[in-house]
């Protein structure tokens, strides 16, 4: 039996045309509507009248409001913020976090701490989170990452996914506590910090 289209890992899988026109629907209505009044303000009623899909149907493909909301929101984060390719991969990391931090700090970008709490009100749109906006986000700096181990700029050991969490991990804390300024050149700055080190380099013997 093929999975709902909302499944996490459906979307790997053809689907009938009518099913994609629908599921495309269903996004493109929650987009708009998170732009328009913010994620609290969404309903599933309010997307099924936007989409012109039923309840229904999205209810048999997609668990709560918030498993939609977060793969509506994964899609748009990765049509705002692409990851260049310079063949300067420092270079290239550092404007794609720092992308990542200013779209975050836009107005649609802000929906990204709304996006977290709708998420911890619904678990089960954990899986939809993880697949549809984390790992795509993840995933984009892997092939960067390894550009940079391949030309001999990375601390041996050092995996993709390690690199990831100490770029985007102070971004993110702090965006969400708000302690400190989220300007460009701040979040660039950050990330500066991640990748080349707090401490002076040691003497040499």
């Amino acid at each position: 039996m093929d999975a709902p289209i909302g499944t996490p890992g459906a979307q790997k899988r053809p689907r009938h045309p009518r099913s994609a026109r629908a599921h495309n629907a269903v996004l493109t209505a929650t987009s708009a509507l998170m732009r328009e009044d913010g994620i609290p303000a969404i309903t599933i009623d309010r997307i099924a009248g936007r989409s012109g899909v039923s309840t229904a149907t999205i209810y048999k493909h997609w668990p709560c409001k918030a498993a939609i909301i977060a793969e509506a929101f994964g899609r748009d984060t990765a049509m705002a913020v692409e990851l260049p390719d310079t063949g300067r991969p420092i270079d290239d990391l550092v404007t794609y976090a720092a992308g990542l931090l200013t779209y975050y700090t836009s107005s649609e970008g802000a929906l990204f701490g709304q996006l977290l709490a709708a998420c911890a009100t619904e678990p089960q749109a954990a899986p939809y989170f993880h697949e549809f906006f984390l790992t795509p986000r993840r995933t984009a700096l892997e092939p960067c990452w390894e550009r940079a181990a391949e030309a001999g700029l990375t601390r041996p050991g050092v995996d993709a996914a390690t690199a990831t969490d100490v770029l985007m991990g102070p971004l993110v804390f702090r965006l969400l506590s708000g302690h400190g300024s989220l300007a460009h050149d701040e979040g660039r700055k950050l990330v500066e910090y991640a990748l080349h080190g707090l401490l002076t380099p040691a003497p040499q013997p």
